[in-house]
């Protein structure tokens, strides 16, 4: 399997991408969200291009998680607009996001500890024995299912799991991580959104989960990456968007600023028109 290209060894820049991909595979206009008197969402924007990681960050309180909830159908915002593909779509629950092609990797993973690797991939989405067997009698189909995680394992150089037999609550922090992302690559075919998914993990199965997102990239998944690690941020993603008080404040180029450039603005200490020409991303405004 060959390495995953990061941004800086990337086919295309940033701005080639973006430049020749006029249209974002998912976008966000406008978005509003209140709890009574608090405005989590405050015309929150964003946008998602083919071919692309896309980082959110933001501090704490800036509106993240409810932006990315907005995008999951994990919540359904009061005002504004999601696109797929240019098209308004509704996603009031997590399952019509599903069915648009958007999967969420959270940050909890959200994986049975003690069903096996290949029933964890297809959880919810469970293979039926072919005819009456599976039409009548609902019984699984194990061994596609097992010979399918195999598959799709392997399409993303996992090779740190031999066995879609084996429990995931046997397997370390950073291969459970890489069973939340296969399955999340394995069924969406628009946009894969990851959730802090270095959280906890140690220098060595962070490499491994940065180099599984490089992948899903390089495999035509856009991946859009929450974090609060800068370093790694830094290292794969071709934009930064930055959220501070519930909406977009400016969409950063990483190769054209430097981390704490991003910090300062993040936390509302510079101004993104103090920021240089080129430490904005294409199309960005200040």
């Amino acid at each position: 399997m060959s390495r995953p290209t990061s941004r800086t060894d990337a086919a295309a820049p940033p701005q080639e991408r973006a430049d020749a991909q006029t249209q974002p595979v998912l976008q966000a206009r406008g978005l509003v969200k209140r709890y009574g008197r608090v405005t989590a969402l405050a015309g929150a924007d964003l946008e998602l291009y083919p071919g692309e990681i896309l980082a959110v960050i933001g501090d704490n309180g800036a509106g993240k998680s409810s932006l990315i909830k907005a995008l999951s159908g994990a919540i359904v915002p009061d005002e504004g607009e999601i696109l797929v593909d240019g098209a308004p779509v509704r996603l009031p629950t997590p399952i019509a996001a599903r069915e648009a092609g958007i999967e969420t990797v959270h940050q909890s993973l959200a994986v049975s500890p003690s069903l096996d690797i290949a029933t964890n991939l297809f959880l919810g989405r469970e293979l039926r024995k072919p005819g009456p067997l599976g039409s009548v009698l609902r019984m699984l189909d194990r061994p596609r299912m097992r010979a399918e995680a195999a598959r799709h394992l392997a399409d993303l150089g996992i090779m740190t799991i031999q066995n879609p037999n084996q429990a995931v609550e046997t397997l370390s922090g950073g291969q459970r991580q890489a069973v939340a992302v296969a399955r999340a690559a394995a069924f969406g075919n628009k946009v894969v959104i990851m959730d802090e998914p270095t959280a906890a993990l140690g220098v060595r199965e962070s490499r491994a989960v940065l180099d599984l997102i490089l992948r899903v990239r390089d495999n035509g998944l856009p991946v859009i990456l929450i974090s609060h690690n800068m370093p790694h941020v830094f290292e794969i993603a071709d934009r930064v968007h930055v959220q501070r008080l519930g909406r977009r404040i400016v969409t950063l180029d990483p190769s054209g600023c430097s981390m704490s450039d991003a910090v300062a603005v993040m936390t509302g200490a510079l101004d993104p028109g103090e920021l240089p020409e080129g430490a904005l991303a294409p199309g960005a405004r200040r």
